[in-house]
């Protein structure tokens, strides 16, 4: 064959498969990729596979007391795609709104269909009519159909009542996509009882929809998610299986009939350890502080059976969604912050440390040393007084440990402090769990500071723990920080007889088919008497505080009760409060004396010491504790928000009646004029010198949380304003 002939052969085959190449790839364009496409547009009936949300588990106390539940909830939706293709299917003009977008980098005009008109005019227009519309953010929805499409239906209302979905019931057809649903939805019923615990949740979002969900579902219906509390750290135990269900629809949108469906399961039963009654009551108690938190431990398990922080918020002001106005309220004073669950948040201790010295010293074979107290201890030119001396320049003389915790005594302290070292004081400190997390089953818990600590050297990288800095350690100051979850489980620790529980506030976990996902069991962490710590020792220290309670010159007197001997340790911190000096005040506590079942802790900010304001909160918790345990019903209802207050308290009053006040639910809040004035016997432990021995500026706390975004309501706009307001006509 001559060559010219071969090379047209060559062009002609070329031809030919390039263009078998383009028709083969357009064949596959069309039949494959979107089939779905061109499979809408054909007359007749279809099939749409619409994923549904699992039922969320319930959570409840450790009693079967309900603290979240779901309601049954009335929803109307859209399916704006089918909506806008039942308009042209009846129109031939659309109405079109002209948009910019970007492609290869440059923004081009472009046509879409104008959706929110659509929705007016053939949706809204007449559900008016059956006096079911309800206006909307029009630019929530426009933004909704360009992201979703057909996809995820654009929840319209979720506030039907059962008569306006029975009436759109018997007319849905007439609706082409409209949608009803009945979905779960949740609800606090004690409001903000434990809200600190319970946590919140968040509606579903785009991100959460997986590229395998994308194509195996026509429709998407996610569920929320827990953000805060229980509510997230147990997410995924509490989220139910999905639902499935295929439905038959005409060419118009319409339902024809359901040709399969799998329904949503239940997710697991947490149960968690609090008393939903004592938890009340501690709420309630707390009030009395205005900012304080709690915490109620059960010492032989660990098991916390309250926990509570104040101020709160409400839960459900979360659900669905939340406005923009209340969320600001909430967030307006970073020093009341709500959000913030001050139980795990860090705060200068105090001398609830001195326990904590106390221990670190048995477990060098210190603790029957004897200290003298002769006002102060000098560290160079600076002094760190006694509480005795500051007042009215007093000594206490030589003391034994119990009588050093009985009496607060700074100076033993310090001694002590400085015969143990900086690494043994580190070391005893870190035995009983400071300056690391507890592990509690919460999120956003602040593992306090422990000087001497990896952690304190990175926040100081020249630091060194002097023996300035460790007895200021000693007593809870300087750049020590704990939270009164720890100082609780500390408490715990020598009220058992060493042994050191991670704290629990779940206590089991159960799937709806009865499957024991998180088993209820203690989990030692630490035993002290195979650290070095005998028996003698913890004796010792739990006389000490006995003594700080029951025997006279003991700074806890006013937790004393007639019939149950208690044991505890006051604490009072000098801190900065919003730029101003001030105080955080503590007692932490055990009872009773020789059976220990309880550790009660409380701390509040912005007060006076820790005898004087703590000591009369406690002694109301433990009144209603026991009274429960010898046959009172505690009372419990619904809680409402306590917005704090930022009154400095001096002292608090002893109830005149504690069970009456406790059973009538009438313990007085902060901002009831209810404060005393503090008599000298209640101002104890206030150190007057010894910030000025830091040789750095103190280490900033800010105990405020970091808040998770919410879903916020969507405020109507505009064009979503189908409901004309009323105008007012004068006369």
């Amino acid at each position: 064959m001559e060559p010219r002939f071969r090379l047209r052969l060559y062009i002609l085959t070329a031809f030919i498969l390039v263009g078998f190449g383009t028709l083969l790839s357009r064949v596959h364009e069309f039949q494959i990729e979107r089939r779905a496409e061109f499979q809408a547009l054909v007359p007749g009936n279809r099939t749409v596979t619409v994923r549904e949300p699992g039922i969320r588990g319930e959570i409840t106390d450790r009693n079967g007391v309900l603290l979240a539940r779901n309601l049954r909830n009335y929803e109307l939706s859209f399916n704006l795609e089918e909506i806008k293709k039942a308009y042209n299917s009846q129109y031939e003009d659309s109405p079109t709104l002209e948009r910019l977008v970007t492609r290869n980098g440059l923004p081009r005009p472009t046509k879409d269909p104008d959706i929110v008109e659509i929705v007016n005019t053939f949706t809204i227009e007449p559900l008016r009519a059956l006096g079911l519309a309800k206006n909307y953010n029009a630019s929530a929805l426009r933004t909704h159909f360009i992201t979703h499409r057909g996809l995820v239906p654009f929840a319209y209302r979720t506030d039907l009542t059962y008569e306006d979905f029975a009436r759109l019931a018997e007319r849905n057809t007439e609706f082409p996509g409209v949608t009803l649903g009945i979905r779960p939805q949740r609800q606090y019923p004690y409001g903000t009882l434990a809200s600190h615990l319970l946590g919140y949740l968040k509606q579903w979002e785009k991100g959460d929809i997986s590229s395998a969900d994308k194509r195996e579902y026509d429709h998407y219906i996610g569920e929320e998610k827990g953000i805060a509390g229980v509510e997230a750290t147990m997410d995924e135990f509490l989220r139910g299986p999905e639902g499935r269900k295929t439905v038959l629809k005409d060419e118009k949108g319409r339902t024809i009939g359901m040709l399969d469906i799998t329904k949503p399961g239940i997710g697991a039963q947490v149960e968690l350890t609090i008393d939903a009654r004592i938890q009340f009551l501690l709420e309630n108690t707390l009030r009395r502080a205005g900012r304080a938190s709690g915490v109620v431990m059960d010492v032989r398990t660990g098991e916390v059976i309250a926990m509570a922080s104040v101020p709160d918020y409400d839960p459900n002001a979360f659900i669905p969604s939340i406005s923009s106005k209340k969320f600001q309220a909430y967030t307006a004073n970073p020093q009341l912050s709500p959000f913030t669950n001050r139980a795990i948040a860090s705060f200068e201790p105090g001398s609830t440390m001195k326990v904590a010295t106390a221990i670190a010293g048995a477990q060098r074979g210190l603790a029957n040393n004897r200290f003298s107290c002769d006002g102060y201890v000098m560290y160079g030119k600076h002094p760190i007084g006694c509480w005795i001396w500051n007042m009215k320049r007093g000594q206490h003389g030589v003391l034994t440990l119990p009588e050093a915790l009985q009496r607060s005594c700074n100076p033993y302290f310090n001694k002590l402090s400085n015969t143990l070292g900086a690494k043994g004081m580190v070391e005893g400190f870190s035995l009983v769990g400071f300056g690391k997390k507890t592990g509690i089953e919460l999120p956003n818990e602040d593992p306090g500071l422990l000087p001497g600590s990896r952690a304190w050297r990175a926040v100081r990288p020249n630091g060194v723990l002097t023996p300035a800095l460790a007895a200021m350690m000693s007593i809870g100051q300087g750049d020590m920080l704990a939270s009164p979850l720890q100082v609780a489980c500390m408490t715990s620790t020598i009220a058992n007889g060493g042994k050191y529980f991670q704290p629990r506030i779940v206590k089991k976990v159960v799937a709806d088919d009865g499957e024991i996902l998180v088993p209820d069991f203690p989990k030692l962490e630490v035993d002290l008497l195979k650290s070095g710590v005998t028996t003698s020792d913890l004796d010792l220290i739990r006389k000490g505080m006995w003594m700080a309670v029951n025997e006279a010159g003991g700074t806890a007197g006013k937790v004393r009760m007639g019939d149950i001997e208690v044991c505890a340790k006051t604490g009072t911190a000098q801190t900065i409060d919003n730029g101003k000096p001030s105080n955080n005040s503590w007692v932490t506590s055990f009872a009773p004396y020789d059976e220990p079942r309880y550790a009660v802790t409380i701390m509040a900010q912005g007060a006076g010491s820790g005898g004087g304001v703590c000591g009369p909160l406690v002694n109301t918790v433990y009144t209603g504790i026991f009274a429960q345990e010898d046959g009172m019903r505690l009372p419990l209802k619904p809680q409402t928000e306590y917005s704090g207050s930022l009154t400095f308290i001096e002292a608090i009053e002893p109830l005149e009646d504690v069970l009456a006040a406790i059973e009538a639910s009438e313990i007085p809040a902060a901002d009831s004029n209810t404060q005393a004035t503090a008599s000298e016997d209640d101002i104890v432990e206030i150190g007057s010198d010894i910030g000025e021995i830091l040789p750095d500026a103190p280490i900033e706390n800010n105990p405020a949380a970091t808040v998770p975004k919410p879903t916020f309501t969507r405020e109507t706009d505009r064009e979503g304003q189908v409901i004309q307001r009323a105008i007012p006509i004068q006369e």
